[in-house]
């Protein structure tokens, strides 16, 4: 693929706009960044807190521990931790340098402060709207569609900024991510071409982050005591070959990410744990390989487009677990560091998606390593099949004849499908949990 191609351009802008850094579990932390962003319009420490959220953000705030709290979660948490020690400047890494003395705020905060959380329904699957009051004063912002897309600012009442779909952003369009590049030229030949083919240096600066975030995170995983330790269960229950350990230190990124492990992580399609498994499992085995650093940031670029591929379809939230896109894509990651070609690449995706496209995503919590682990599995099978000679057929369920229109099924089955199993989800979670007599 030529430099001067308008899908070579567009890849690049797509790498560098969903492999950001991030600390903790993106949702809380779109939180804390929406309140902190409040807070500097406000200009004061609030009196009175409301929060509107979407039943998915719900959903992905209500279980995990968000970083930099001393172990707080919730909504709440993340409001606070915002509010009291955010800097909205450095969005998905807000609270990455909260003091020890702003933790002993926050929990102040918490306990004198009023705080209002309603669910709202809004049309969007990802909305978010902080309100803070200090006195008759106000301060308002929303951020819809995508993490840190803030789409309105107020300030008592009055609009300070307000996103128009026609400006490049906005969020009147739930299935177009305004303001981000469109991924409509994505497809699975075309992205391992631009694999094949592009300079290094248009890469180099966006993987690296990516391989020294994500390898770090994984192996704190292992040495910590993280949520389940689904990593370090892997590796002591079914050793440590190359198989075993790629999957494990996969999950063990996740076991300390859902703790409030405060490490970054360069995350994919809006998630860290998407981030971890399409990254994480490609780096082990090009150790174990032993290949040149030019082939594992190409294997890379290859895994890393192939996700976004997948979840652009099914958009950032839903009840289809991100994971299953990540870890199917780090399959072929893998492959291609093997020297496979397309063949290989498109049926390795379409056998590992045939196997776990039925997981849900219950939001973010300490299972999210174990379904990790799984998706992950899923696309060294799906590999393995490959290379013994057999595969998932069309008609066979969900898959259809050819990689992409597998993928556009799977992108049906998520989006159109599974809304209702998502509401069903959400009604779940937020249900009172019976008590259970001893």
């Amino acid at each position: 693929m030529e430099k001067t191609d308008q899908k070579y351009q567009t890849y690049v802008e797509i790498l560098k706009e969903e492999l950001v850094p991030a600390m903790g579990c993106t949702e809380p932390i779109a939180i804390a960044y929406a309140a902190a962003r409040a807070r500097e319009v406000l200009g004061a420490l609030p009196d009175r807190v409301e929060i509107g959220v979407s039943g998915n953000i719900i959903k992905n705030v209500k279980s995990v521990v968000v970083p930099n709290t001393d172990g707080l979660h919730g909504i709440e948490a993340a409001a606070a931790a915002g509010i009291v020690g955010g800097k909205a400047e450095k969005q998905l890494e807000v609270i990455a340098d909260v003091t020890p003395e702003q933790k002993a705020q926050m929990k102040d905060f918490l306990k004198k402060v009023p705080m209002q959380v309603e669910a709202v329904d809004n049309g969007l699957i990802f909305d978010i709207m902080v309100k803070l009051f200090h006195g008759t004063d106000s301060a308002l912002v929303r951020i819809a569609q995508y993490h840190t897309n803030i789409v309105l600012i107020q300030k008592n009442e009055k609009t300070v900024y307000e996103a128009k779909k026609d400006g490049g952003t906005g969020c009147a369009d739930n299935a177009e991510e305004m303001g981000m590049t469109g991924k409509n030229l994505l497809n699975i030949k075309d992205i391992l071409d631009f694999a094949n083919t592009c300079d290094i240096e248009d890469v180099k600066p966006i993987l690296d982050p990516q391989i020294q975030c994500n390898t770090a995170i994984s192996e704190e995983g292992l040495l910590g005591n993280y949520g389940a330790n689904i990593g370090s269960v892997l590796l002591k229950t079914y050793g440590s070959d190359i198989k075993n350990r790629a999957v494990a230190k996969a999950a063990a990124g996740s076991d300390a990410r859902m703790s409030g492990c405060e490490l970054p992580v360069v995350i994919n399609s809006g998630s860290g744990n998407q981030g971890i498994a399409v990254s994480v499992p490609v780096i082990e085995y090009a150790k174990e390989l032993n290949v040149t650093k030019e082939k594992l940031y190409r294997a890379l670029v290859l895994s890393n487009l192939i996700a976004i591929h997948e979840k652009t379809g099914i958009g950032r939230l839903s009840a289809y677990c991100g994971a299953v896109s990540a870890g199917c894509a780090a399959g072929c990651g893998i492959a291609y560091l093997y020297g496979e070609g397309y063949d290989a690449i498109s049926h390795t995706l379409v056998n590992a998606l045939a196997i776990v496209s039925g997981i849900i995503c219950d939001g973010a919590k300490a299972s999210c390593a174990a379904k990790i682990a799984s998706s992950v599995e899923a696309g060294l099978l799906g590999y393995s099949m490959y290379k013994s000679g057999n595969e998932f057929k069309s008609g066979d369920g969900i898959v259809n004849n050819g990689v992409e229109a597998t993928i556009r099924n799977v992108s049906q089955l998520g989006r159109e499908g599974m809304r209702e199993t998502d509401r069903e989800i959400i009604k779940i979670m937020l249900a009172p949990q019976p008590e259970v007599k001893e």
